[in-house]
């Protein structure tokens, strides 16, 4: 079976190492153009380019595979594509290429969290379990039929990086699965049902502002959602200090008022509801630490109010 891989950001490694692994024949990979990052804004290769090159596998960055692509897909004659994050919309006229279809390796138990960012939403709106469904792609954005599902429970204290990382093994043991039924002949194609389905928008900056009025529970999973990205945080002394990991604590107080403030209790915020403790903060221009840490150099005194200046 020769096969054509899609993806670009390190949630679609795993999934790329697996087929090589099974010894499947992936003919090319398909990821999104070198970009700027970093300080210097140097032009930096996805994570699936970097793995694909490592392979020798013949790589391809079209702007638009829709418009920029077609030729070279149609050239590599795959029997099927795999997709992983990707990050463009296949028309039609791509999808129609492969003979068996496109299988697409989402990060969400469909038909919840459709769109760009599923892992983040899912922590962001206090589920308790997340996982992978692949699925089948058609024209609508995550709407094909779904194939098969891994479910896993969420951490309290678990950021999106972390289950990020996670999903993407599971994500690529569960395609394994998939393509080992397709050549079976025993996988089934299960239609969503429309009446579940959710749709999330894609993560913004400003979505990192923290609202200590709300009750502890969204303000832990609104930390934990947006690190590494955007994260949240709040202007203190004209810095904006970035609070990267959270837990629900006891006490209660004015939303935003700091209840204790030391190297050994750590750092604790009274909520509209109860209160969480910050348990990793990141100063400008710093490193990620512990928040006791933090406080042994940075004075944030008890009865502070904690707030966008």
């Amino acid at each position: 079976m020769r096969i054509v891989f899609m993806g670009t950001p390190e949630f679609a490694v795993p999934s790329l190492e697996k087929l090589i692994a099974l010894g499947c024949g992936v003919a090319g990979v398909f990821t999104q153009p070198d970009r700027p990052r970093g300080r210097g804004n140097r032009l930096t290769p996805s994570p699936v380019k970097q793995c694909a090159e490592q392979h020798g596998i013949p790589v391809f960055q079209p702007e638009k595979i829709r418009r920029d692509g077609l030729e070279d897909l149609r050239r590599l004659s795959p029997d099927l594509c795999v997709t992983a994050a990707f990050g463009q919309i296949l028309s039609q006229e791509v999808l129609d290429i492969p003979p068996l279809g496109s299988i697409n390796v989402h990060a969400s138990l469909l038909p919840r969290h459709r769109g760009s960012a599923p892992i983040a939403h899912a922590i962001l709106q206090g589920d308790r379990t997340a996982g992978v469904t692949t699925m089948m792609m058609d024209r609508g954005i995550d709407t094909g039929d779904m194939l098969l599902k891994a479910e896993t429970e969420i951490g309290e204290t678990e950021t999106c990086g972390e289950l990020t990382e996670r999903l993407s093994r599971i994500g690529a043991e569960l395609l394994a699965e998939t393509l080992a039924s397709l050549q079976a002949g025993t996988l089934r194609r299960i239609p969503q049902d429309e009446a579940e389905m959710t749709y999330d928008p894609m993560l913004t900056r400003e979505m990192g502002e923290i609202d200590f009025s709300l009750p502890a529970r969204l303000v832990r999973c609104r930390i934990n959602g947006l690190n590494p990205w955007p994260c949240a945080g709040l202007i203190r002394n004209g810095e904006r200090l970035k609070l990267m990991r959270a837990a629900e604590a006891e006490g209660e107080g004015r939303p935003g008022e700091v209840l204790a403030s030391d190297p050994k209790r750590g750092l604790i915020v009274a909520c509209g509801e109860g209160a969480v403790r910050i348990l990793e903060i990141q100063a400008p221009g710093g490193r990620k630490m512990r928040a006791e840490d933090f406080l042994r150099g940075h004075g944030i005194p008890a009865g502070e109010m904690l707030q966008d200046e």
